[in-house]
């Protein structure tokens, strides 16, 4: 599992996971990475321990959850910058070293984290926006 998954999952370092990597593509080029892990101490046994096999496959995490009783109520972010690494940018098809986005975004239940991803995508492909609610009480 990869450094700091655990503590995003909330799970003792060693747990079990459902790790599965995915690469978008727009224009049948490469234009993103992801890797999402889900603890199997939730999935295992269900129909949607396998992302991307089953009756649930494709389908997006907030759905799939909900299959198994697990109701997403918000998600988080935390956006950052690095080099991309030798594989990042052979399957992006970049340079070595060309510098990209890294989110780490996670879905929450009410009571824990059910899915994390760390998602790789070059900015002069992506801007980010967000909408951030402001409580007037």
């Amino acid at each position: 599992m990869a450094d700091g998954i655990a503590d995003r999952l909330a799970v003792e370092a060693g747990a079990e996971v459902m790790r599965t990597s995915y690469t978008f593509t727009g224009d049948d080029e490469p234009v993103m990475l992801s890797t999402s892990y889900e603890p199997l101490e939730i999935t295992r046994g269900t129909s949607v321990v396998l992302p991307e096999d089953g009756p649930h496959s494709g389908r997006g995490v907030v759905e799939r959850m909900r299959q198994i009783g697990q109701r997403i109520v918000h998600a988080g972010e935390i956006v950052t910058a690095r080099s991309a690494t030798d594989e990042e940018a052979n399957r992006l098809r970049l340079s070595r070293g060309t510098v990209m986005m890294v989110i780490q975004r996670t879905y929450y239940t009410q009571d824990r984290p059910v899915e994390t991803a760390d998602i790789v995508v070059p900015p002069d492909r992506y801007e980010l926006a967000y909408m951030i609610p402001v409580d007037q009480d």
